[in-house]
């Protein structure tokens, strides 16, 4: 079982993210994925500077992904996803269909992203046919659905791509053309000044009883709770999955990436450090809590 680094969420300072990619470097996960997935106006780093850093992680043993936007609004943003294709150096992870396009054009082999929405085998298998390689399912298919998929890929003779599985960090549950963080500190989307840089693990939102409630992230709405699938890696074993997703956090990824890399080669399911993923277990996407 492997482990990856998703893509960054987040809006960094470029040299608090390049830091923290150089050290990625020595860390023991297998994956890499780099590239802004919420906003493009988020340029700290550009396109050819997150060319230049992939390039640099490949030559240290990681096999490197480029990751899409999620929300493709603009020529400009179809404009900067061609540079990531042309490229022709990593796969791409597509978050949008315009990229899996772009990728079927150039017969490149390409990840399907957890916004891509893929509910079923015949879609799966569909995009297979276009160059998918590896599916990271979204954020509210859980144990029993995932395993109804494989078995009717396996009744109609179709192999599964690698399936790669959000096991740690804040679930990203919807993505709009509003930007949420604006909007909250009363700004213009169009005059924001990049505020998101403030909130490098998102701006905390509550209920008006004061409960924490979820995470605003750009045009992102994030869960609140950092789950943590560690407990349930005898399940995620049984069901084939091939790669375990770790999201970056501002603190401490470091030691979390130990902690999976530890877990991944011991038969004993380590204890939940981290929420506990309702979707997982088929309930309610709010039923994450510290408890086993």
């Amino acid at each position: 079982m492997k482990l990856s680094l998703g893509p960054l969420q987040y809006f960094w300072l470029r040299e608090r993210t390049l830091a923290f990619y150089r050290a990625a470097a020595d860390w023991p996960v297998d994956i890499i994925y780099l590239g802004e997935t919420v906003c493009s106006k988020r340029r700290e780093l550009s396109t050819r500077d997150w060319i230049v850093l992939a390039g640099e992680l490949a030559a240290s043993g990681k096999q490197v992904v480029l990751s899409s936007l999620a929300l493709i609004e603009a020529e400009s943003e179809l404009g900067v996803l061609r540079r990531l294709v042309d490229h022709g150096g990593c796969w791409i992870e597509a978050n949008d269909l315009s990229a899996v396009q772009l990728c079927r054009e150039r017969r490149l082999p390409f990840v399907a992203g957890p916004t891509l929405n893929v509910y079923n085998h015949r879609a799966l298998a569909m995009l297979m046919d276009d160059g998918l390689r590896r599916w990271v399912p979204g954020v509210e298919q859980g144990y029993s659905l995932l395993r109804e998929l494989r078995d009717a890929m396996q009744a109609e003779g179709r192999p599964m791509p690698e399936l790669e599985v959000i096991a740690f960090g804040r679930l990203p549950l919807a993505f709009s053309a509003r930007c949420f963080t604006a909007r909250a500190l009363d700004v213009g989307k169009d005059q924001c000044d990049f505020r998101c840089i403030d909130y490098p693990d998102g701006m905390p939102l509550a209920t008006r009883e004061g409960r924490p409630f979820l995470r605003i992230n750009g045009i992102q709405i994030q869960g609140e709770e950092v789950t943590d699938l560690g407990p349930e890696l005898p399940a995620l074993r049984e069901l084939g999955v091939d790669v375990l997703r770790l999201y970056p956090q501002a603190a401490g990824m470091a030691e979390m990436v130990a902690h999976f890399h530890l877990a991944r080669r011991s038969p004993v399911a380590p204890p939940r450090i981290g929420a506990r993923n309702g979707y997982w277990h088929g309930e309610p996407g709010m039923h994450m809590t510290g408890l086993a």
